[in-house]
């Protein structure tokens, strides 16, 4: 499997950072070719889930992922973490998004440090791959994450 991690700096509040990385649907406007079907309600915690379907037309593949781990900044607290593992057929992992802010009150504002980390593997790509989709996640992830980013 590829594991790969893009990190990035915000000047927001940790809660409203935490909120914007954890709208899944938002993921789906960012992901080329991909939108977000099936989020539970409710959408986040241990135990949401959501299906990224990526593709054009009828051509394509489902990501369902479950979240395994939830601990949102707030109360006192900076920092965040939710891992997600990836249960399809194609795409096979886990993801973790992580926030690190000087505090979480309400108005406290960054800056936030945010690291995405992902170790995927793709049915049929060869692990001697490995390192050209690690290399091609970073670059499509950290656009993601720009997009998601922008405007806070």
């Amino acid at each position: 499997m590829a594991l790969f991690e893009v990190a990035r700096g915000v000047d927001a509040p940790a809660v409203q950072v935490w909120g914007r990385l954890t709208d899944w649907p938002a993921h789906g406007r960012r992901v080329p070719l991909t939108r977000i079907t099936g989020v539970s309600v409710p959408a986040t915690g241990v135990g949401a889930r959501f299906t990224a379907r990526t593709g054009v037309g009828r051509v394509g593949f489902d990501d369902p992922m479950e979240v395994v781990a939830w601990s949102p900044p707030g109360a006192g607290r900076a920092e965040g973490r939710c891992r997600l593992v990836k249960r399809g057929r194609v795409v096979r992992g886990w993801a973790e998004i992580e926030v690190y802010g000087p505090e979480a009150g309400a108005g406290a504002a960054g800056p936030v440090r945010v690291v995405w980390r992902e170790e995927i593997g793709v049915r049929g790509v060869p692990r001697a791959l490995d390192p050209l989709v690690a290399w091609t996640a970073r670059r499509v992830f950290g656009r993601v994450l720009d997009g998601l980013l922008r405007g806070l």
